[in-house]
């Protein structure tokens, strides 16, 4: 999701999902009127399993054979839409020594994970103005609660949901019975409030939690940065993720369904080499947000060219958003079988045709949405691959 974008979660059993009523879905279909929310909330709770270790087998450490050398561990996602929003989600079964069933937003837009504390700290640490932490941190269930607050927000001018907490520390369990690994101890957000500006009111529990993977460093706090860039590779592998195509006939009704091996954590060579069908982006680096996920591109729609830094965004789950300061009104949406291409300054493109349920594309002034970015939604990757590579802070697109 991009850096000021709204999220959602918790895991409910392929059995049914809590959607949040004060979205309509009439706000979503084909018109010429604004869009004005741009996410969408789930709270979904996966079953409680008994976690299995998956770790690639890894050969000697030479990097003159690439072969050799295998990813971190490969793990599934699950993937679920709602009419024409599409989400997918990363199970998390532990934190610290706590057991938990959550799934959280998998989101190339922003960076860190944010996690409700209900249900993962004792209930006299959470109040309605802050967790209760004596002193400069506590350790509870293996957690350390530091006394650093912090605030983030989601979303844009038309829509923006606001998560108060701290920062804490604990080793994460990522994944599920299909397969999972487990970090060391890293730094993560946990929350205790969601206000939604829209409505003035506080979320429910477990509606906003975020499994960050962008390459910068989270707005609540400098020490938090994307979960996957923590693991520390020993058989040869690069600090990075990929990311397999999203399959569109996966994406179902009513339930989540789990997909294998949409997530490899830890490169190899040969992914990143100029031989690589990946066509790799270098990132920008700014002392505020760290490496930039945006990508200096162009833009072309209707006989318009319009230069862009472009998010790949995971966390939007249905629309496109074109930003055009030149724009005619405030926001649009494209007519359906309007052919949109992007060309990055290195050299990828990638063209498609908006619709009436997938590609649907906004064009709007930055004064109206408050960012300037262009935002490529989750159906940028159903067409395409992705991957992130922390070591060298670039990003890699590969056309399918």
């Amino acid at each position: 999701m991009r850096h000021y974008l709204t999220v959602n979660n918790a895991l409910k059993p392929l059995v049914s999902f809590k959607k949040k009523p004060h979205i309509s879905e009439a706000n979503y279909c084909l018109s010429t009127e604004p869009v004005k929310n741009m996410r969408k909330y789930y709270r979904i709770v996966f079953p409680l399993f008994v976690v299995g270790l998956i770790l690639s087998t890894a050969c000697k450490k030479e990097p003159s054979k690439p072969s050799s050398i295998g990813p971190i561990a490969k793990i599934g996602l699950y993937e679920y839409s709602d009419s024409i929003y599409k989400r997918v989600y990363i199970a998390v079964s532990k934190v610290g020594t706590q057991t938990v069933n959550y799934g959280l937003v998998f989101d190339t837009g922003s960076a860190g994970m944010t996690i409700d504390a209900a249900n993962i700290l004792p209930a006299s640490m959470i109040t309605s103005t802050g967790l209760t932490v004596p002193g400069d941190s506590v350790n509870v269930n293996g957690i350390t609660v530091t006394n650093q607050q912090g605030l983030i927000s989601f979303g844009n001018a038309q829509g923006e949901t606001q998560e108060f907490g701290n920062l804490a520390y604990a080793p994460i369990t990522i994944g599920d019975a299909n397969g999972s690994v487990t970090t060391r101890r890293i730094p993560i957000f946990l929350y205790y409030k969601i206000y939604n500006v829209a409505t003035g009111k506080n979320d429910s529990t477990h509606t906003q939690d975020v499994f960050g993977v962008g390459p910068g460093i989270s707005a609540a706090n400098s020490a938090i940065m994307s979960p996957l860039s923590y693991f520390n590779p020993t058989n040869g592998a690069i600090n990075g993720f990929k990311l397999a195509l999203f399959n569109n006939s996966e994406f179902s009704t009513g339930t989540p369904t789990y997909v294998g091996g949409l997530l490899t954590i830890g490169l190899v060579p040969d992914d990143i080499s100029s031989s690589s069908p990946f066509v790799m982006h270098p990132l920008n680096y700014n002392s505020q947000g760290g490496y930039s996920p945006d990508i200096l591109s162009t833009v072309t729609y209707s006989g318009k060219s319009v230069s862009a830094y472009v998010l790949f965004d995971t966390g939007t789950p249905a629309i496109n958003i074109i930003a055009n300061s030149a724009a005619t009104s405030n926001s649009i949406i494209l007519p359906t079988n309007t052919t949109v291409t992007l060309t990055t300054g290195a050299g990828f493109t990638y063209t498609y045709k908006t619709g009436s349920s997938n590609y649907i594309t906004q064009v709007s002034k930055p004064s109206y949405t408050n960012d300037p970015r262009t935002i490529f939604s989750i159906d940028f990757f159903s067409d395409n691959e992705f991957l992130t590579d922390y070591r060298d802070h670039a990003i890699g697109l590969k056309n399918n």
